[in-house]
């Protein structure tokens, strides 16, 4: 059972981070935040996945402007990314986002973010301090360089601004693409602050590699009880995030979702396992309810296995043995058998819902 450092509570519109509050997951859109319609679609397509909390770029005053109505037709907090431009932090707020992101130091005049501030109290609106390895200030990495260290400092200074105007409804996170920079540094921050912290692993790269490395960076840390929310950044569909973000949760039994355990094939197998786990993954992830489907090549491991999963798939000679509760069910020929299980599953599900 993993041990979470208590952190404090943030309220991100309807969802909480921190505390003993659940992991949540984010992303961030890829449109242009003024395409309100391409934005929203978006938005939708992400929540549907399982997104939680989703953040937007707002580089241009007309992007700024378009987040009352992209936030009038989501179901989640929004979050405005804002970068330098006070005056653009002063119209998200308008707008009723739930949560910025911003650094106070890079804000400029002192009653820049004095307005900022009194307004996100006013409004009950948190604001992420995210620094990232890539972009340190100057004399951080003249004296430093790109360290856990560093990073840690340069959060610290935007802190205390916000610390100094009596703020402390603060989000950090500090972002590194080297994924062991990126774990010292949360382990740091995890000491040295009662904040609530968002991993993640900047510029992960690719889909394969992204999630392989946010794989390691986050459930390292969330494994040492680190982290209240995260986003899985990868260089692919945002879809993807979202998939590989649940994963990480659900390998680590941080959350029970649909996880699909399917053997890597070898010579024994009569059926193409590669084609059988890849379908029934993607739908696998189309369904709600926590459960455990199997995707096995034969008859050796197979049974065993299968007897772990709520359903399951063993192969035989262009054929199948469907699993349910782990027992056997039916037989069913190769190129029907993810058909039929997801038919097995639906029927389930239909019956234990008119007899609840």
């Amino acid at each position: 059972m993993i041990q979470r450092k208590k952190t404090r509570k943030v309220q991100v519109g309807s969802v909480r981070i921190g505390g003993d509050a659940p992991i949540s997951i984010q992303s961030m859109t890829t449109t242009p935040t003024r395409d309100v319609e391409a934005t929203v679609d978006q938005i939708k397509q992400l929540t549907e996945a399982g997104c939680e909390i989703i953040r937007v770029a707002c580089p241009t005053e007309e992007d700024t402007r378009a987040l009352g109505k992209i936030k009038s037709r989501i179901q989640i907090p929004l979050v405005a990314d804002i970068h330098f431009h006070y005056k653009f932090a002063l119209i998200a707020l308008d707008e009723g986002v739930d949560k910025l992101r911003l650094n106070p130091g890079n804000i400029g005049k002192k009653e820049r973010v004095v307005e900022i501030v009194q307004k996100a109290k006013s409004r009950s609106v948190p604001i992420r301090i995210g620094v990232n390895a890539g972009s340190l200030e100057k004399d951080l990495m003249v004296k430093f360089g790109p360290t856990p260290a560093a990073l840690v400092e340069s959060a610290s200074r935007h802190v205390r601004i916000l610390e100094e105007l009596d703020f402390h409804d603060i989000v950090l996170s500090l972002k590194a693409s080297d994924v062991p920079n990126m774990i010292a540094a949360y382990r740091l921050a995890s000491q040295k602050f009662d904040y609530p912290l968002h991993l993640g692993v900047t510029e992960a790269g690719t889909l394969l590699r992204g999630s392989i490395y946010n794989a390691i960076g986050i459930g390292t840390l969330l494994q040492e009880g680190i982290g209240d929310t995260l986003r899985v950044s990868l260089t692919a569909d945002s879809v993807e995030e979202i998939r590989t973000a649940k994963m990480i949760l659900e390998a680590l039994e941080i959350r029970r979702g649909v996880r699909v355990v399917s053997c890597p094939s070898c010579g024994r197998a009569e059926v193409d396992v590669f084609k059988l786990a890849d379908a029934v993954e993607a739908r696998a992830m189309k369904l709600k309810d926590p459960m455990t489907i199997s995707v096995l090549g034969c008859v050796v491991n197979g049974p065993g296995e299968a007897h772990e999963s709520d359903f399951g798939i063993t192969g035989g000679k262009d054929k199948g043995m469907i699993y349910i509760d782990g027992k056997q069910h039916r037989v069913v020929g190769e190129e029907k058998l993810v058909d039929e299980l997801f038919a097995d599953i639906e029927r389930k599900k239909s019956g234990e819902q008119k007899t609840s």
